[in-house]
């Protein structure tokens, strides 16, 4: 708890964690959209490397879209929690990739993946409630 000189004031821990949640959802959301866009659109970089993946563009499309949509559903406080839920399966199969085919530094799938179980776990009776009607 913290004091001013104004008087003293208290922040509930939820309110923090709630607001650490949001600001971890944004950003993450503007890298998921920054992440999409480029393989729905046919980005060069983007079709090279769906191609080293070999299972064809098909992918590249399914991939963009999961992202874009999961970016926008990190916005919406009612699917949060899906989209983080399915934005780490997303990020799974891109730490595999990165470690079985494309090879590189697989640190931002891994950064990403991990944002996104934090996210997810932290919205997870939301989730749960949603999963189960």
């Amino acid at each position: 708890m913290a004091t001013s000189a104004a008087g003293d004031f208290r922040i509930a821990p939820s309110r923090v964690k709630n607001a650490g949640m949001w600001f971890l959802q944004a950003a993450s959301a503007a890298m998921f959209v920054m992440a999409g866009v480029p393989k729905l659109t046919g980005a060069e970089s983007m079709v090279h490397v769906f191609a080293a993946v070999g299972l064809g563009q098909w992918l590249r499309y399914f991939t963009g879209g999961l992202e874009v949509a999961g970016a926008v559903a990190l916005l919406v406080p009612a699917f949060a929690g899906v989209g983080a839920l399915w934005l780490t399966v997303v990020m799974a199969g891109a730490v595999i990739a990165h470690l079985v085919v494309l090879g590189g530094n697989p640190a931002v799938p891994v950064a990403l993946f991990v944002a996104m179980a934090i996210v997810a776990r932290g919205r997870w009776e939301r989730t749960a409630r949603w999963l189960t009607r």
